[in-house]
């Protein structure tokens, strides 16, 4: 079986200028994305809105739906490398820690995005992505025991795990939770989901 691949980032990104092009085209998608549904999005409509021209454009990615998986992935990776490890210390609180919140609060601001991606007829390689990404942050924050490492962040974890199975299922189980809200319109607050959440993973945990 082939190895499986992340989401497409756009070609190499040693040059400064290939960088700011493709930060320009996943802005764009995100500004255009909030107004129309990824699938009504053109290359010619992000093009205009990035100021860029269309071979700019194939540079990077093959068609819309590619720089969508490439702007999520990004989006979603920067949300968790920013995340504090919080160590197994959590299962003791009666309430979700902000970063279980933030998680939510991330997938409501960006709502039209990850209801065409999380849906059925979206990325499976995101999901994928997405998925592991979570899972390699739950077992890393799960080798610490207190709150207080340095202020360590997920920005270092490693890129694989031995196999943890609470982690797989919370990561899944977070995951799924979030594509059946975002699917339903996102019902609530990411507050109140997050507090409905906490108590199940706290009973997933070791």
């Amino acid at each position: 079986m082939p190895e499986e691949k992340p989401p497409p980032t756009g070609r190499d990104q040693a040059d400064p200028r290939a960088r700011r092009s493709l930060a320009a085209l996943q802005q764009a998608l995100l500004d255009l994305v909030l107004d129309k549904e990824l699938g009504q999005i053109t290359v010619a409509d992000v093009t205009k809105r990035a100021g860029l021209n269309r071979s700019t454009f194939y540079d990077h990615f093959p068609d819309v739906h590619a720089l969508a998986e490439s702007a999520c992935a990004a989006m979603f990776d920067g949300l968790v490398a920013a995340a504090p490890k919080l160590g197994r210390y959590v299962v003791a609180r009666n309430e979700p820690p902000a970063e279980t919140t933030r998680l939510f609060a991330h997938v409501a601001e960006h709502a039209h995005l990850y209801r065409a991606l999380l849906g059925p007829d979206g990325s499976a390689r995101l999901q994928d992505h997405l998925r592991h990404r979570m899972t390699v942050a739950i077992h890393v924050s799960g080798q610490h025991t207190s709150p207080d490492d340095g202020g360590s962040t997920h920005v270092d974890d490693p890129a694989d795990i031995p196999h943890d199975v609470p982690a797989a299922f919370v990561a899944g189980a977070l995951l799924s939770v979030a594509a059946d809200w975002v699917r339903r319109g996102c019902p609530g607050t990411p507050e109140e989901l997050s507090a409905a959440v906490w108590p199940l993973m706290v009973g997933a945990s070791p």
